[in-house]
């Protein structure tokens, strides 16, 4: 196993709508999380379909003791992590397929804070739009990361792994940083070097 930087981080994921807190996504992400020495807490959210209302259910949960705490994300749980994030203070989001600037959610204007910030999303998102995403990244100058995917991105698991490992990444060490790599959008898995926005 590596050795983390941080042997008493957390990560804590929040699924989709529809999804709950097993799935594809949560699980790649999972092993990758506890392979790097974190601790892993996955919420459920099931039978709770109002947004607002899951923010409340994560903010109600006693976490694990932890020292370093990355919150990750997907669709309905990007916009509960953000949210949360306000009182939680993690040190890093990992946010996948934004439901940000949506019809029914209460905050309109969500921002991640002092975190350290990844946005990912598709460009074949047929749920939320992928200017979304790529508004909010615009905003707060958060990291971007566009797949040629549709709203699940069940097709780029291996490169959803691949961006988490880079956590651990010093900057001089090989391979994509997911906090210091620069504002940029990836075309597709193929595209491993990614350009920044307008070049």
């Amino acid at each position: 196993m590596q050795t983390c930087k941080w042997p008493n981080g957390l990560v804590v994921f929040s699924h989709g709508k529809e999804s709950g807190p097993y799935g594809k996504k949560i699980n790649a992400l999972s092993f990758v999380a506890e392979e790097l020495g974190y601790h892993v807490l996955s919420v459920d959210y099931e039978g709770l379909t109002d947004p607002d209302q899951r923010v409340e259910h994560l903010l109600s949960i006693s976490l694990p003791p932890h020292d370093h705490l990355i919150l990750v994300g997907s669709s309905m749980g990007v916009y509960v992590s953000t949210i949360a994030a306000e009182r939680l203070e993690p040190s890093g989001l990992f946010l996948l397929a934004p439901a940000f600037y949506l019809p029914g959610y209460r905050c309109q204007d969500p921002s991640p804070g002092s975190a350290k910030t990844a946005v990912v999303t598709g460009w074949k998102d047929n749920i939320v739009p992928v200017k979304n995403g790529i508004r909010f990244a615009e905003k707060f100058g958060a990291n971007l990361h566009v797949f040629d995917a549709d709203h699940r991105l069940n097709t780029v698991i291996p490169e959803l792994c691949g961006l988490f490992r880079g956590l651990e990444r010093k900057p001089k060490e090989k391979g994509l940083s997911l906090w210091e790599s620069p504002f940029c959008i990836w075309r597709g898995w193929q595209d491993s070097n990614p350009r920044p926005l307008g070049s």
